[in-house]
């Protein structure tokens, strides 16, 4: 997202245990908004090595950091404790190494992360670089369009964005997509 609050959290909690559910891949939900971790908190476990830790204290086992969840096939990487060094150890080459061995150890596994603002810090910037895919959160009828274009110019470089429009409320619509936003209003 271009700002804090307009649901990433949220949307990369519901993408995960959307994708678990399906029991073909396993999830692993990556909490790497390092400055303000919320989704331990959200999901109920009680976290506190993770991500920062695993770059700071040159790689422990992950199996001692990849946390289960009660979804039996998601699990989850916590932020870990935070540094204020953060964005260079996300640019570190340590992160390529923790990248490298998540994809090995859990092949079956579909790795999401959830990130700082695109707009309030330049972890997320950092991060947008290691990814396969971006999808940013729009938060309806808040976030401007100058910065939707702003915090996507940030990630330019990277092929494919999809966009997510949070908080919206229920349209009002005519058509055969009636009730799913499509339509004339």
């Amino acid at each position: 997202s271009a700002f804090p609050g307009e649901g990433k959290s949220f949307c990369a909690i519901n993408l995960a245990m959307s994708i678990a559910a399906e029991r073909d891949h396993g999830v692993i939900l990556v909490d790497a908004d390092v400055a303000r971790p919320s989704i331990p908190r959200v999901l109920g476990i009680d976290a506190r090595a993770g991500l920062m830790d695993w770059l700071i204290d040159g790689a422990p086992d992950l199996s001692r950091l990849v946390l289960p969840t009660n979804i039996e096939t998601l699990s989850l990487l916590p932020a870990g404790r935070r540094h204020e060094h953060a964005t260079e150890l996300l640019a570190s080459e340590a992160m390529g190494r923790l990248l490298e061995q998540l994809s090995q150890r859990y092949p079956e596994c579909i790795i999401i992360f959830d990130s700082p603002p695109l707009l309030v810090t330049t972890e997320s910037r950092v991060l947008a670089s290691y990814m396969g895919q971006i999808v940013m959160v729009v938060e309806a009828g808040k976030t401007p369009r100058e910065a939707v274009r702003e915090a996507l110019a940030t990630i330019a470089a990277n092929e494919i964005i999809g966009l997510v429009l949070n908080k919206a409320e229920k349209m009002e619509t005519t058509g055969y997509y009636q009730g799913y936003g499509y339509g004339s209003t």
